[in-house]
């Protein structure tokens, strides 16, 4: 029946084409240079988006001509919440920044705020933070790599990664009681002490991890389909997308040898043995290969803090910002009255500025934080990496068949609360 249809609308359309004018002469056929174009929306829910984006696409035929990518359907207003906050009440915000680097986020703000109070940072949470980072980073790739391929139209990848996944975000409850919005990195330190046996949960977790990578390696790498629905695709110049402050994988796949852990090293990520992986093809198969060496090299990080972490306290000495332990605020006066005015007043950041900078998974994320000597930060502006990388959206997708805009659009792996903040 519905085949049927098909055809008497063909027909139809045909028989339009030929329909005679008052003047008796038939109407010619357009050309197709002269054929109108269409203007669709994409999105702004779109499932394949990856977050609430509209991008305005002009058609001809199947081919996008221009591309538009409207940003604002799930603008948060976290730069301007910080303002009204404590800074030790801005953590669980920097959580919802981007939802799959919660961590990251944390560690970014807890540096620049350490930075400004002068604070040393014990090694032993030092090592754990960047333990924890490279699960998170782990963790954001597995959800990338499995919507990706889902998008693609590889159903099984999704359950694989998801599978790791959720031995990761198991460990992530471990410490700090919640799977995502963990707020665990803290100015000072860590929220809480490691919990027992985390070594032997991490250990299992990190041989899992590696299974699953091969695991997806075999499947997709060299998959018929995979290569020719990635290949050849979202290709940008370097000198446009470095123009459009593209940071990453996708800067890396395009050859560009960049990575804040070992440009600018923090949190201790300089005592570390690691690898930055680059392609050069610069395509979306190039960003998928980075993205799978990234996770092996993240492994390989998490098994040197597995095997060297350092004894000693979690936290920094300093009780004038940190709160104090539960069981001494039951014996000790002096506990429970820095407890009172750590929760009633906040406390007191120098005044000056600085911006911190780390590698979250999609790339360069900055945290600029300006104090005004009072406990309340006076801005908090985050130069978030999704931001940049949405940018070479439109340019990349423009030329290309509409089929190809979702793989690319994946291939860019931005979250849209990274984005609208």
């Amino acid at each position: 029946m519905i085949e049927g249809k098909a055809h008497v609308a063909s027909l139809d359309a045909e028989h339009e084409l030929a329909i005679e004018d008052p003047s008796g002469l038939k109407s010619p056929v357009e050309e197709p240079s002269a054929r109108r174009r269409l203007t669709l929306n994409m999105g702004p829910q779109h499932p394949s988006t990856h977050g609430v984006l509209r991008v305005v696409l002009e058609l001809d035929g199947e081919t996008i001509i221009k591309a538009r990518p409207e940003i604002g359907y799930l603008h948060t207003g976290i730069e301007k919440e910080c303002e009204a906050k404590r800074y030790q009440q801005v953590v669980p915000l920097t959580d919802r920044v981007d939802y799959l680097s919660n961590l990251n986020n944390n560690l970014c703000y807890s540096l620049a705020v350490e930075r400004l109070l002068g604070l040393e940072i014990p090694l032993m949470a030092q090592w754990m933070r960047v333990m924890l980072c490279e699960l998170q980073r782990v963790s954001s790739h597995l959800v990338w790599l499995g919507t990706h391929a889902m998008d693609v139209g590889a159903m099984t990848v999704y359950f694989y990664t998801f599978r790791e996944r959720e031995e990761i975000l198991k460990i992530f409850e471990m410490f700090s009681g919640q799977r995502m919005m963990t707020s665990y990195i803290r100015p000072g330190g860590l929220a809480l002490e490691p919990p027992r046996g985390w070594h032997k949960v991490v250990s299992r977790a990190v041989e899992g991890l590696v299974r699953g990578v091969e695991e997806y390696h075999e499947l997709l790498t060299a998959n018929p389909i995979w290569v020719n629905r990635t290949k050849g695709i979202g290709m940008l110049p370097v000198d446009v997308l470095l123009d459009l402050a593209v940071t990453g994988p996708v800067l890396r796949a395009a050859g560009v040898k960049t990575d804040a852990r070992k440009d600018r090293p923090h949190s201790s990520y300089d005592q570390f043995d690691f690898e930055v992986p680059t392609r050069t093809a610069n395509d979306v198969y190039a960003r998928y290969e980075v993205r799978m060496e990234e996770m092996r090299q993240s492994v390989r990080i998490i098994r040197q803090a597995l095997e060297g972490m350092p004894n000693g306290a979690w936290q920094a000495d300093a009780p004038h910002i940190l709160l104090p332990d539960r069981e001494k605020m039951k014996t000790q006066m002096e506990a429970l009255i820095y407890h009172f005015k750590i929760v009633t007043e906040g406390y007191r950041v120098p005044a000056g500025s600085v911006y911190q900078v780390v590698e979250s998974p999609r790339g360069e994320l900055g945290y600029y934080v300006v104090s005004d000597g009072t406990a309340n930060p006076h801005r908090v502006f985050m130069r978030t990496p999704s931001f940049g990388n949405l940018q070479a959206l439109g340019a990349m997708i423009e030329g290309v068949l509409v089929a190809d805009a979702i793989p690319i659009m994946a291939s860019l792996d931005f979250v849209l609360g990274d984005t609208d903040r």
